[in-house]
């Protein structure tokens, strides 16, 4: 087994292997830090979050009911990727989980409360929980793990845009239908922002799924996987700007103050599906290529979270997976606002990314698609944010 930079890679993961027929999830680990998929491993037209959870050596989490929190937190994230601003309300950023989750405003607000972000409630408008059909009411049924990734999202946009509109659309199902219709909603109820931290295998069937993921002017991010080098859906499709993922750490040896290399779980490849967009230009795949961008994803450098332990209990949490990574840049398109046009301008202002150029996530050939290089590669795309400018607007 192939020891990648960021993590071990373990059979179970680089096979693909289902955890769904296990009550147990399969104990995974990145450096010495132990994780766990929140969701377990689906087939078919159905996506499973990519959201994974620290945990001891058996696999339970590490909760912490209260100060100090493990993780980084907003200020952290901040620095790292030289984010200044803090949006505006009139941005709403979107995120697109299945099932429900009772306690996401109340967890919300112990997130932001903790960390000094204002306030985002229902009754200030800065909060809407809606289903799949824009309705606030008439929620989906709860599931532990998908709630975690909510949590997980909502903390992430908060972070990089504390001043922008929440939606949270909840999908009556983890399909790739249901999951779509969500998306669609979003868009037509005005996000500019839609963040989907979850995916699927490739085929030739995802392309009946594209339409829900196409909404010219608005920023659709995706998480690229969290089972090392190959493609997945809706990251494949050109529509969608594809977040791939790094681990994060401090470095007093360079002027950032941070370094960063290609996170081993990060997905990545060249779509046998999809073809090429005009503002990718990579020699060495005909079609599109996986992915765009990326940001902290390792479990290993992990995220703090206020999430739930149960349907009635939160705890803070530490959380890693390009989970982490899709709404982190989800906020951030947020932050800088305006129409966007996928993710040509990320390609534009590469000088505006924090290039990583170490690591890997699997064997292939040509190196790129798999290995963190100089420029382009495919796990971290052109690279990490360094502000906001690659994030940019139309006009």
């Amino acid at each position: 087994m192939r020891i990648l930079a960021g993590g071990l890679l373990t059979a179970a993961v680089a096979l693909g292997l289902s955890s769904a027929a296990s009550a147990k999830p399969t104990v995974l680990k990145d450096g010495n830090t132990y994780h766990v998929r929140v969701c377990p491993n689906i087939v078919g037209l159905y996506a499973h979050c990519h959201a994974h959870v620290v945990t001891d050596k058996a696999g339970r989490a590490l909760v912490s009911a209260g100060a100090p929190v493990s993780g980084f937190g907003p200020d952290q994230l901040r620095d790292a990727y030289n984010i200044k601003t803090n949006g505006s309300s009139s941005i709403i950023v979107a995120i697109v989980d299945a099932f429900g989750y009772p306690n996401a405003e109340r967890d919300l607000g112990v997130y932001r409360a903790n960390f000094g972000l204002p306030a985002c409630t229902t009754d200030n408008g800065c909060f809407k929980k809606l289903n799949q059909n824009g309705v606030q009411g008439h929620y989906p049924k709860f599931d532990l793990g998908w709630a975690k990734e909510s949590a997980l999202d909502m903390d992430m946009v908060s972070a990089m845009c504390p001043n922008c509109t929440i939606y949270m659309m909840q999908s009556r199902s983890n399909s790739f239908k249901n999951l779509g219709i969500a998306v669609d909603t979003a868009a037509s109820l005005g996000a500019h922002v839609i963040s989907n931290s979850y995916g699927g295998g490739e085929s030739q069937r995802v392309k009946d799924f594209v339409h829900y993921y196409d909404h010219p002017g608005v920023a659709v991010t995706a998480s690229t996987g969290d089972s090392g080098y190959g493609v997945q859906a809706p990251a494949d499709m050109p529509q969608v700007i594809a977040v791939g993922g790094t681990a994060l750490r401090v470095d007093g040896t360079t002027k950032r103050g941070w370094a960063e290399v290609v996170w081993g779980g990060a997905g990545s490849g060249c779509s046998k599906v999809f073809e090429k967009p005009s503002w990718q230009q990579d020699a060495g795949c005909s079609k599109r290529m996986i992915g765009d961008v990326s940001a902290v994803a390792s479990p290993g450098t992990g995220v703090a979270v206020y999430g739930p332990t149960g349907e009635d209990t939160s705890n803070w949490l530490v959380f890693g997976g390009t989970s982490v990574s899709a709404p982190l840049i989800g906020g951030i398109f947020g932050n800088k606002g305006g129409a966007v046009d996928a993710a040509s301008t990320i390609y534009s202002h590469t000088k505006n990314l924090f290039d990583v150029t170490t690591g890997f996530n699997g064997q292939c050939d040509p190196e790129y698609w798999c290995t963190g290089e100089k420029g382009y590669d495919g796990p971290t795309g052109n690279g990490t944010p360094n502000g906001i400018k690659a994030f940019g607007s139309l006009h």
